[in-house]
């Protein structure tokens, strides 16, 4: 099911997107993630929004190539935690709702055009979603990469299942159980991120990928990833999962993590 019909995607240029900045020019859609002040926590309006963009690069045949990106110092923090316990808050977006549940451990496979995001801050949480689901990753070698989930009482269900598809089993894993700070150059050695440069040199090194893409026949790069999508098919997968981080919000360990995580002080887990 599409998220967005081909008709509503079609005006994009006269909707306002009150989190992300689009552009599109010479084949490229570059998505800015602009919500810096938050850390870029995505909102559930930013997700849609984000849908939104993904589903118009989907049906367009001019764009031939996504770019990710995002202003401030952290790339993405995770999930807006507020929002999601009912903080919406008001917003200028035009953006309607989606005609499903946007999950975006599944939303990068539909768009069936080669992906890159480009990361210059710091990455947390959910925010890994975004890296693992796009087709080039190319980060700043000084950044941060953490999975704090665990030591808030939750655990990075999707996120979990997104990795699984870009690294080995095993380091997922140890990573999500033990919720720590991933070297750069190991999420590169491990397939996380497939570039890895200095920040003087990001934008080139983006450009050069871009050019190299536009290159090649778009036809036969959308047919290619559209083919890799149903290889990978796993119907239902993030539905269950998000079904499971509910469940994990509702112990008494996770509201715990949360509750001391807004205090600044040590969880007191209970194991309930």
């Amino acid at each position: 099911m599409d998220l967005y019909s081909r008709e509503q995607v079609a005006n994009i240029k006269e909707q306002t997107f009150a989190f992300l900045q689009v552009i599109e020019a010479n084949q490229v859609l570059t998505i800015t993630l602009d919500r810096a002040e938050k850390k870029n926590a995505l909102h559930p309006q930013m997700v849609n929004e984000l849908a939104f963009a993904l589903q118009y690069a989907h049906y367009e045949k001019e764009v031939w190539v996504v770019l990710i990106q995002a202003k401030g110092t952290v790339f993405c923090a995770g999930a807006d935690l507020k929002a999601m316990m009912g903080g919406l808050g008001e917003n200028n977006s035009t953006i309607p709702s989606p005609n499903g549940a946007v999950l975006l451990g599944e939303l990068f496979n539909k768009v069936h055009k080669p992906t890159i995001t480009k990361v210059t801050g710091d990455v947390y949480a959910g925010g890994f979603l975004l890296l693992a689901g796009s087709n080039v990753v190319v980060a700043q070698e000084d950044i941060q990469l953490a999975l704090p989930e665990v030591k808030r009482g939750l655990f990075p269900f999707q996120v979990m299942a997104a990795l699984l598809k870009v690294m080995p089993a095993r380091k997922v894993i140890d990573w999500c159980i033990r919720g720590y700070k991933l070297p750069v150059q190991e999420a590169e050695k491990f397939g996380l991120l497939t570039h890895v440069c200095k920040a003087e040199n990001i934008d080139q090194t983006t450009q050069e990928i871009i050019n190299q893409l536009k290159e090649n026949s778009p036809s036969a790069i959308r047919l290619g990833l559209e083919a890799y999508e149903k290889l990978q098919a796993t119907d239902g997968e993030h539905k269950y999962l998000m079904e499971m981080l509910m469940k994990t919000f509702a112990t008494k360990d996770g509201q715990e993590g949360l509750k001391a995580f807004r205090e600044k002080r040590a969880a007191k887990w209970t194991g309930e």
